[in-house]
């Protein structure tokens, strides 16, 4: 299943109303999203929000034709396409970027370019400061990335090198679990008792 397909429920829900505003300038692992009536809704979000699908759909495609090459493509030109104004600010556009950063993470680890997949993981990061799903699914995707990576360099014979990745996978692993544990801590403060 796609990320993208994984998402779509979250997406949905945003665009009923759910927005959120600009990122916070607090650290984001210790802060709640809040939840405004943001940016409306507006041909243009919408037109975002049908191409992202479209290439994610391309994307399974030519993944499912083993083209990873083309997929990995596909997804760089949403990523470097058009955005909505105000994109910075709509948190739809931001976790579709994120999303699609962390999709690109896993596919090019998976073709063994680590610090390519890293770069990744981190731009995705920077779209998404808040407490959010997508940050902590950033995080479990470094985690993959540094797994792979010391899966690599102990196949290569480099046990040192596995070992320092093999820590830095598990570390990341701890990071997401935190955080997504603060992210439905969130959602239970949010939700009416």
């Amino acid at each position: 299943m796609s990320y993208w397909r994984r998402a779509l429920p979250w997406l949905l829900l945003a665009l009923l109303g759910c927005q959120r505003g600009t990122p916070p300038s607090a650290e984001p692992s210790l802060r709640c999203p809040e939840e405004t009536l943001g940016l409306p809704i507006d041909p243009p979000l919408l037109a975002f929000l049908s191409r992202a699908r479209s290439a994610h759909h391309l994307a399974d495609g030519q993944l499912d034709a083993e083209d990873s090459k083309q997929a990995t493509q596909v997804l760089e030109t949403l990523l470097s396409g058009p955005l909505p104004a105000g994109s910075e600010a709509r948190a739809e556009v931001r976790e579709v970027l994120s999303d699609t950063h962390a999709r690109l993470a896993d596919l090019l680890s998976r073709a063994g370019d680590f610090d390519g997949a890293l770069r990744h993981a981190e731009r995705g990061l920077t779209l998404v400061p808040e407490t959010t799903y997508y940050r902590g699914q950033l995080l479990e995707q470094r985690g993959h990335v540094e797994e792979r990576r010391a899966a690599a360099l102990a196949a290569a014979g480099d046990t040192t090198g596995a070992g320092a990745a093999r820590q830095r996978a598990l570390q990341a692993f701890a990071q997401a679990m935190e955080l997504q544990a603060k992210v439905i801590e969130c959602s239970l403060r949010a939700s009416p008792r």
